[in-house]
C-alpha cells in the first residue's frame, strides 16, 4: 500500500475529493485504484485567513501499478511511502498454565490484557474493585449530584477505569505498532470510525460507556470472567513465584499469572504491594487546576470566527512553556464542549478532571494546566512519598472547598492579581463542576512552586492563544491525578522484582498505576504487552 502525505481540502469539502489528488500526485488513473482509505487527517489553522484540513492517504493499487509508481517516484517525493502493516496475531501460550490468569483492574490495561487472554483460551479471571458500569454511573451521579463519595466504586475506580469518565481521548505521544489494533477493536466495539484516522481521536465518555460494556461482553463470549466489587489485598509467592492473591472478601484465589492492571489511584493497593518487598521507586508527576473558558473564546483564539461558520468542529489547544526555574507548565486533557468533573476516590480530598460528550456541544471548554513535579518536590525519598504529596494537597482543596467536596475556584484575573468586575461576570463562563464550587483563593491548594509556575506562566500561555488568560476564566482546584506518583519496577521480561532485584516470576505490573502509560492507548497498549508477555517461555 502506498501512503500519500500532505493532501489538502477545504472545510466542508467531501472526503472524496482527496480522490483525484491522490490520482494526480500517484500519476494513476482512478479506475487503477482499488481502494483508499485516510489514515490521518488534521487541522492546519496556522493562518486564520486559511484554515484548511490536511489528510495522509493510503491507496492501493494493482502490482503493476504500484511498481510503476515506485519505479518513477524513484524516492524523489517525500509525500509518498511504502507502507506494510502486518496483521496482528495472538500467540498460543508457550507454557502450560496451572490456573487461569488473573488481572487486577478492569481499565484499558486490564481491558486488553484480559482480552488477549481470552482469545488465547485462558479463560482469565478479572478483579475489579469497583462496579460495573451500571452500578458505577448511578454511584457516579450520587456523588455529582449530592457529594456523596463512594471509595470503592467512583471515576477512578470501576468497569472502564478513570478515563471512562472523560473525554475518551486516544491521544497518545507513542508509535506503538500496536495502537492500531487497539482503535480497530474498539471501532468494533462501537467506537466511531473517525478514531483510526483523526489527529486527536476522542470518543466522548458518552459512547464509550458503551464500548466498554461491549468489551466486557466480547472476554466473557470467549471465556473469561469479571468480578466486580472484588479487591486484591494481598499476593502469596512460593519460591519466588506468584502462588495465590488473598481478596479483600476473604476468600485465596489461586494463581501463577497475575496482571496487576491497579490504575494511578490504587493507593492502597500501592502499600500493600510495598509491604511485600515489591520494588517500587518514585516518579514525576504534574499538579494544577483545571481552567474553564467559553468555547467561543477558543474558537476564535484559534481559528478568528466561531467553528460552524469556519466548517470546523470545536477548537482545541494544546499549549506548553517553560518557566525561568525550569518548570514546565503545560495544557492536558483539553475538553472542548465539556465539564469539569469531580474525580475523587478518597474520602475527604478534591480531585478535578475533565470530560466531554461525543458531540461537544456544552458551552465551555477546559483543560487542565499543570506544573511538574518532581521527586525531590516529595520531601522524602520513600518510594510512596509521592502519593503521600497528592494525598496532602487534596485534603487541602478539601478543606477549603468546605468539607463537602465543593472545589475551590478563582476568576484567572482575581488569581494574576490582575482583577476582574463581577458585576460584570456574564463575559465569561460559569462553572461546570458538580456538586459546586466556592469561590476562595486556589493558590491554598497548591505548593509555592507551582503558584509561582502558573501565574508566570498564563500571560506567556495567553500569546500563544489569543484569550487564554482572559481574566474571566475559571481556576477549578486540583488536578493531581494526571499520572502515577510511583511506578513498579519490572525486568526486560515485564516481571516485577523485589528490593533485591530478584524477578518474581508471573507477576506483571501494568498501565499507568504501575508508572508505564499515561492514557488510554497507551495502557490499553501496555496492557497487551504484558499479556503477550505472559503467554511467553518462563524457561
Amino acid at each position: 500500500m502506498l501512503r500519500v502525505n500532505g493532501i489538502v481540502l477545504k472545510p466542508g469539502e467531501s472526503k472524496d475529493s482527496v480522490v483525484p489528488q491522490l490520482c494526480r500526485i500517484l500519476g494513476v488513473s482512478p479506475v487503477e485504484l482499488i481502494r483508499w482509505r485516510i489514515s490521518k487527517e488534521s487541522v492546519d489553522a496556522r493562518k486564520k485567513d486559511h484554515i484548511f484540513l490536511v489528510y495522509n492517504v493510503d491507496a492501493e493499487l494493482g502490482a503493476a501499478a504500484e511498481a510503476r509508481v515506485l519505479k518513477r517516484n524513484g524516492g524523489e517525493d517525500a509525500r509518498l511511502k511504502l507502507v506494510r502493516e502486518l496483521p496482528f496475531e495472538i500467540p498460543a501460550a508457550q507454557w502450560r498454565f496451572a490456573h487461569r490468569p488473573v488481572v487486577c483492574g478492569f481499565g484499558p490495561c486490564g481491558i486488553f490484557a484480559a482480552l488477549i487472554f481470552a482469545r488465547a483460551g485462558l479463560r482469565p479471571i478479572v478483579l475489579e474493585r469497583g462496579g460495573s458500569m451500571e452500578e458505577r454511573v448511578g454511584a457516579v451521579s450520587a456523588f455529582w449530584e449530592r457529594g456523596r463519595l463512594d471509595p470503592s466504586c467512583n471515576v477512578q475506580f470501576g468497569e472502564g477505569g478513570a478515563g471512562t469518565f472523560s473525554d475518551g481521548k486516544l491521544t497518545t505521544g507513542t508509535n506503538d505498532p500496536l495502537n492500531r489494533f487497539i482503535l480497530s477493536e474498539l471501532v468494533a466495539a462501537g467506537a466511531p470510525e473517525d478514531i483510526l484516522y483523526k489527529q486527536k481521536p476522542h470518543v466522548g465518555t458518552d459512547l464509550l460507556r458503551r464500548v466498554v460494556v461491549n468489551l466486557r461482553e466480547r472476554i466473557l463470549s470467549e471465556g473469561g470472567e469479571v468480578r466486580f466489587g472484588t479487591c486484591m489485598e494481598q499476593i502469596d509467592f512460593h519460591d519466588g513465584r506468584v502462588e495465590a492473591l488473598r481478596l479483600r472478601n476473604g476468600a485465596i484465589l489461586p494463581a501463577d499469572t497475575v496482571i496487576l492492571a491497579l490504575g494511578h489511584s490504587a493507593r492502597d493497593s500501592f502499600r500493600a504491594l510495598y509491604d511485600l518487598g515489591i520494588a517500587m521507586a518514585q516518579k514525576p508527576f504534574s499538579i494544577g487546576v483545571r481552567i474553564e473558558h467559553l468555547q467561543r473564546a477558543i474558537d476564535l483564539g484559534r481559528y478568528g470566527k466561531p467553528a460552524a461558520e469556519a466548517g470546523l468542529p470545536p477548537s482545541e489547544y494544546k499549549l506548553a512553556v517553560r518557566t525561568k526555574d525550569d518548570r514546565g507548565v503545560y495544557t492536558f486533557c483539553m475538553c472542548p464542549g465539556g465539564y469539569v468533573v469531580a474525580s475523587a476516590s478518597m474520602e475527604g480530598g478534591v480531585v478535578t478532571n475533565g470530560m466531554s460528550f461525543r458531540s461537544r456541544e456544552g458551552q465551555n471548554a477546559n483543560s487542565a494546566v499543570l506544573v511538574d513535579v518532581r521527586p525531590s518536590d516529595y520531601g522524602s525519598e520513600h518510594p510512596l512519598a509521592g502519593i503521600l504529596f497528592q494525598e496532602n494537597w487534596e485534603q487541602r482543596a478539601y478543606e477549603a472547598g468546605g468539607k463537602n467536596y465543593f472545589a475551590p475556584a478563582e476568576r484567572l484575573g482575581d488569581f494574576l492579581g490582575t482583577g476582574f468586575n463581577e458585576n460584570n461576570c456574564d463575559c465569561g463562563p460559569e462553572p461546570t463542576y458538580r456538586p459546586g464550587v466556592t469561590w476562595t483563593k486556589v493558590e491554598n491548594c497548591l505548593p509555592s512552586f507551582a503558584v509561582e509556575a502558573l501565574r508566570e506562566a498564563f500571560p506567556r500561555l495567553g500569546r500563544m492563544l489569543p484569550g487564554f488568560d482572559s481574566p474571566s476564566a475559571i481556576l477549578t482546584a486540583i488536578e493531581s491525578r494526571s499520572s502515577s506518583p510511583v511506578r513498579i519496577l519490572r525486568n526486560e521480561n515485564r516481571e516485577a522484582t523485589d528490593v533485591r532485584g530478584v524477578a518474581i516470576s508471573g507477576l506483571y505490573p501494568a498501565g499507568e498505576g504501575a508508572g508505564y502509560a499515561g492514557g488510554i492507548l497507551s495502557a490499553a497498549a501496555d496492557g497487551v504487552h504484558s499479556a503477550l508477555a505472559a503467554l511467553r517461555s518462563r524457561e
